[in-house]
Formats: C-alpha cells, structure tokens, sequence
C-alpha cells in the first residue's frame, strides 16, 4: 500500500533540496526522534512533539477500548454521534468518517445556528465527543455545558452521553474524571495537527464506525518508506517539491481526484499552514474542487497539488495537469504528510511544532468578551445603497461608502497580494452559504489571486496562524452578523453570540495590529450581502 508522489520535471531545486535531505538523513532522524534537526531554538519544542511518528502501538491498545465503548452505547440505542472540537480534533475525524462513509455530526463553530441545530437532534440517540488536547478550548468548554444542560432537560445523565479526549493531567481530564466521565487521553507529545491516527481522530471516528484497524494498518505499511534516506522517499520528495516553489508560489491549490473525494485537502490546511505560517514565510494550501477558476489559469504565487486513492493518476484535475501529485490511502497520506510537513518546516528554518501567533488571537477575543461584558458593542458606519450593511473596519487611508467602492479597493489590493482570505463569521450550512461559495470563484476570476473562503471561528485554529505570522501578502474580508438570535451559554453570564462576536474582533484587531489589511463587515442580511458584494464586481469595468 505504497504512496506514490510525481513531480513535474519542471521544478527547479527539488531534486538538489531532495538530495540534500538523503544526505543529511534527515527522514531516519524524524523517527529517531531527534529534535536538533530544526535548529537550537526549536529543539526543545520538537523533543515533545514527535510522538506522531510511533501511533501503531499506542492504536492497537486503544483501537479496542473505542469499539467497547461503541457497542456499549449501541445497545443502549445510541446511533448518532456528535464531536465538538476545533482545529486539529475535527478535520482527521471529518476526513476519516467520510472516508469511511459513515456520519458524525460536527460543532467547530460558535456560531448560535449552528449549536442550536446540533441540539435540536434527537438527544435520546446521541453521545457527544469533546475534545480539546489543552483542555480549556472556550469553544469546546461552552459546547460540553450546552449538551450537559440540555441532557440534563431532557432526563438523560450527562456522563453516561458525554466522551472526553485530552491530554493526561489536563484541567479537562482531571474535572472530567471527578464527575464520573469517560475519558480518553492521548499522547501528550503529539500536536494537535499532527494527531490525526491519535486517540483525537480515532475515538470520534470509531465511535462513528470507522474501520479503525485498517486505516492504522494502511498508515503503518507506508512507515518503512516514508522514514528511509532514499530519493524515493515520498515524503521527502513532497517536501521537496513544494519547497522548490518557495517564496513565491507559496499557496497549494490542493483538489481531489473522484478516488479520493474525502475532504483531505481542509485538514492539510491546517496541517501545513499552522506548521509553516511564522516569522513572515509560510504556505497557504487552499482545498478546492477541479473547476475552481484557480485550476483554470494558474495565478503565479500558485501550485497545484492532486489528490488521489491508491493506483489512482491524481496528475490529471479537471482534464489538466497537477505538477505535484500525491496518489495514495487515506491512512497512507496522513502520515506521508505529517513526515513531509515535518521535512518542510527544516528546509524553511522555521520551528513546524510551534504556533505563537494562534494565542494572540484568543488573548484579543477574551478582551473583547470583557468589553462586551462592561456593555461595549461594535458600531461601524451604514453603507449607502446596502441596507443593514456597516463597514466596521477598512485599511488606513481608505473611504468606503457603498459595496461598489468596497469591491474596487479589493480589486486595487489584490494587484499587489498573493491571495485574498474570505473570513465568514456566520453559519456554515445558513443561506449565505452558497452565495459565499460564487462570491469566492467570482474573486479569484476577477481578481487573478487564490481566494481561501474560512469559516470563523473554525479558521483560526487552522490557517489563522498563517495569517498572521505568515507572509505579508494578503488582503483579508471578514463578514459577521449583526444580531444573530441569541443562545445562552450555560454557567456563563454571555451566550454564543457574544462569543463569535468577540472572536471576529479579537481577530480583527490582531491582524490590524500587524498591518495586514482588514475590510470587515457587519450584515443584518449576510446572504443578501454577500450577493450584493457579487453584483458589485461585477459592475465594475
């Protein structure tokens, strides 16, 4: 079950960066554990998180446990299963669960809508999987009180519905087994990014009914190769590849082959572009279907990377040609790009374990929920012929009255940027969802950038560190709700709508702050809006 990598003959420095790593051994090393190979400042970070590349043993305990625990809940009528995690603990669940066709409901938002909807399922037939590896995520921490009181309301006793996945000794793990929850732990020394074949992306996935044996056998039968000083190691070949781009073709348009439609493309979001987005590099991969405008005429600061199944010709998108191709199992790839992200984080010179811009974004939305606390609000400026539309935040220097003019200072930005970040602080299944999905290919057509569309807060514990601590190249627009209607976090003196609101200008702020430029608006309409946005480009010239 071999993983098989083709690069294009037409990328310079590949094979010179891919010789170089063979003679530093640098794959064996990986699993060796050695944290020297990202320099001195990263060694002491890197010597706790390298516990990703040994998972077989630690499955094939837990891989038991998981389907004990899913018969236990069968027989008691349990049949749908609910995880409530951000970043790294729900994209591996979300990729292996549709890999392995079977249904797993997800919460990674706080948008009210969609915790409402998830509530409103059949509580009598549900278990809710919590995972946070701190065991302090405020997303995670307000989704576990919503189920508890509404188990509560609905007669069921929160502990024997709830299943927590942490990291051992933390504040979740140590509260979760004094109240009489099931708890898993993982292995500490394993990032959340990097913990896809880890108790984070197989409890929610067996729980589900995922074949947890054999995606863990598919990722172990590639471990000889990915880990060998050869030049046909495939993840030092990736690496190698996508490195040959850098800095200018910094962004990845990663699409699926029909072999492989399982959403990989948004977990290796966040996997390299947390791994990668720091000290003013980085790289964007943006997870697209085959007819995106992106495929059509290659913008320059682009590759273009095919995923396909086992056997599969991934070259081959939409009748074009992939310059990067990764054909391979789903178990297979997941750690073939764990190792290459690893890899790249060396060839760049950056620490690939680190992520010291994500907390400044949390810091800012905890302010943020003070100043909503002490009654502060956003007020912004109405927009003239956008009804229930307000700009609240725009570049220095620039004066916006309407979404036309709104549209053209995109389209001045861009000449200039590397791509375009859609930031949507809204409902991902609501009725802007669609319009948001035309008003990104319209961007990248009229605008010739990549356009990355992110759901918020989802985005920023994904690619949210690239954006700020990646590089400068951007141009963002962020869209929010006005007043979404209301629902109460329990314990908590603010509800989710207050959250959300607080982490779009923690988010906001931050990015103002390091002088990426900001247009944020505030709809009572968000479909309405988002249409309007695309009428406005194209009413330009």
């Amino acid at each position: 079950m071999a993983v098989e990598v083709t690069v294009d003959a037409g990328m310079p420095g590949a094979d010179a960066a891919l010789a170089g790593l063979v003679e530093d051994r640098v794959a064996s090393r990986i699993f060796a554990h050695d944290a020297s190979l990202w320099g001195e400042d990263a060694a002491a970070e890197a010597a706790i998180r390298l516990g990703w590349t040994d998972v077989a043993a630690t499955a094939e305990r837990l891989i038991p446990e998981i389907e004990q625990l899913r018969s236990e809940l069968r027989a008691a009528g349990v049949d749908r299963f609910v995880l409530c995690g951000m970043g790294g603990s729900s994209l591996a669940p979300a990729v292996i669960t549709r890999w392995a066709g079977v249904d797993l409901t997800m919460i990674d938002s706080t948008h009210p809508d969609v915790v409402r909807r998830a509530l409103a399922g059949d509580l009598a037939r549900t278990a809710v999987i919590v995972s946070s590896k701190s065991g302090g995520t405020i997303e995670t921490r307000s989704h576990l009180a919503a189920f508890e009181d509404a188990f509560r309301v609905a007669g069921i006793e929160p502990t024997e519905r709830v299943v927590i996945v942490t990291d051992p000794g933390s504040p979740l793990d140590s509260e979760s087994r004094a109240a009489g929850r099931r708890v898993f732990t993982a292995d500490p020394n394993v990032g959340g990014r990097f913990s896809a074949l880890t108790a984070f992306g197989l409890v929610p996935s067996g729980l589900a009914g995922a074949d947890l044996q054999r995606l863990v056998a598919d990722a172990d039968a590639v471990r000889a190769s990915v880990s060998a000083d050869s030049v046909d190691n495939p993840a030092l070949r990736l690496a190698s590849a996508i490195h040959a781009g850098l800095p200018r073709r910094f962004v990845l348009a990663v699409t699926e082959n029909a072999s492989a439609s399982w959403g990989l493309g948004h977990w290796i979001e966040q996997l390299v572009a947390e791994s990668t987005g720091k000290d003013g590099q980085g790289v964007l991969p943006v997870a697209l279907d085959a007819e995106a405008p992106e495929f059509v005429d290659v913008p320059a600061s682009v590759t273009v990377v095919g995923l396909g199944d086992e056997a599969i010709d991934a070259t081959q998108i939409g009748g074009r040609t992939a310059p990067v191709a990764v054909s391979g199992t789903l178990g297979a790839q997941l750690l073939t790009w764990e190792v290459a992200t690893a890899v790249l984080g060396r060839l760049m010179g950056i620490d690939p374990f680190n992520q010291p811009d994500v907390e400044s974004a949390k810091v800012a939305a905890r302010s943020a929920l003070d100043g909503d606390a002490a009654g502060a609000a956003d007020e912004g400026v109405e927009l003239s012929g956008a009804s229930g539309v307000r700009i609240l935040a725009a570049p220095s220097g620039v004066d916006i009255t309407d979404l036309v003019g709104l549209v053209a200072q995109l389209r001045e930005a861009a000449r200039q940027a590397g791509y375009l970040s859609l930031q949507a602080y809204l409902d991902p299944e609501g009725e802007e969802a669609e319009p948001l999905r035309v008003l990104r290919e319209r961007l990248a057509t009229e605008l010739a950038v990549p356009v990355a569309l992110g759901w918020g807060p989802s985005y920023l514990h994904s690619t949210g560190q690239l954006h700020k601590g990646g590089p400068a190249a951007a141009v963002f627009v962020q869209l929010t709700a006005q007043e979404p209607v209301p629902l109460p976090i329990p314990g908590s003196d603010l509800g989710f709508d207050a959250l959300i609101a607080a982490q779009a200008r923690g988010d906001r702020s931050v990015l103002a702050e390091r002088g990426r430029p900001v247009f944020a608006l505030a709809c009572a309409d968000p479909a309405a809006t988002v249409r309007g946005l695309t009428q406005a480009l194209s009413s330009l010239d």
